[in-house]
């Protein structure tokens, strides 16, 4: 069985939570979770990860069952085009609206086994053995220097302009998905959240506390979610979880209000 939760929190600085979050089961049961992390003007941010998410899990809910695992990737991919093309006509169509984008980060599994979409820094990271992965590769100017030699690990977590994203959903007519397998084994945990989480808590503490198989997913992304707020909390925090509990991979979900 795969269980989920997802939760979110504005945080201790922001005014505006700009954070959309959503996991649960598509209507020909396959399980799909989303996080966006909005950016731009006032209400700008908040409007452009709604928007992304409410056109992703919209068009995912029409998924057909039983489909092949081609189809999965090409469907989430799609997907996620064609929010990028619904929040870069909002954004050109309405002035309040301009150059407003998001990150986004979403799993479409059938069964345990599925896809991961993303663009932007909103991550995904697989918790097992004690151990947190990252499955996915932040699309900002700071990884790019980093991956060319030009600042030290050190400087990547510290630089200045570390949240300068290069790719985004909705800030541009055309923009391109990463995409990655993924199949989660019993006692697996995978994790997506946006950088409120990633930016204050380390690797260690994400792979310890979501590895707390003792106590409850929820408890767990609350844990998460106070490890954030207790170093400062300087902006939205949201998570999403999927624990393989072995047996059949059957989701069910659950989530609640911050």
């Amino acid at each position: 069985m795969i269980r989920t939760v997802h939760v979110s929190d504005i945080g201790r600085v922001r005014s505006v939570n700009e954070d959309s979050v959503w996991i649960g089961v598509t209507r020909y049961g396959y399980t799909l979770g989303i996080i966006a992390d909005g950016m731009g003007g006032h209400l700008a941010g908040d409007t452009a990860s709604r928007l992304a998410l409410e056109s992703i899990k919209d068009t995912l809910d029409n998924l057909g069952p039983d489909v092949s695992g081609e189809e999965l990737s090409a469907t989430l991919s799609s997907a996620i085009l064609k929010a990028n093309d619904v929040v870069f006509k909002e954004a050109s169509s309405d002035e309040k609206y301009h150059n407003m984008g998001t990150t986004v980060v979403a799993v479409l599994l059938n069964g345990s086994n599925g896809f991961i979409g993303h663009i932007g820094d909103s991550r995904a990271y697989m918790i097992r053995d004690g151990n947190a992965v990252q499955l996915t590769e932040d699309h900002t100017l700071v990884n790019e220097l980093f991956k060319n030699g030009q600042i030290s690990l050190e400087e990547l977590d510290n630089h200045p302009r570390k949240n300068v994203l290069t790719r985004a959903l909705g800030t541009d007519a055309e923009t391109s998905v990463d995409l990655a397998p993924i199949k989660l084994e019993a006692g697996e945990v995978l994790l997506l959240c946006s950088d409120g989480l990633s930016n204050f808590v380390s690797t260690e503490h994400l792979a310890k506390v979501a590895g707390i198989q003792e106590i409850s997913l929820e408890e767990r992304a609350d844990r998460l979610l106070q490890l954030a707020l207790l170093a400062g909390g300087g902006d939205n925090i949201s998570v999403a979880m999927l624990e393989h509990q072995g047996e059949a991979a059957v989701p069910e979900t659950k989530e609640w209000d911050r």
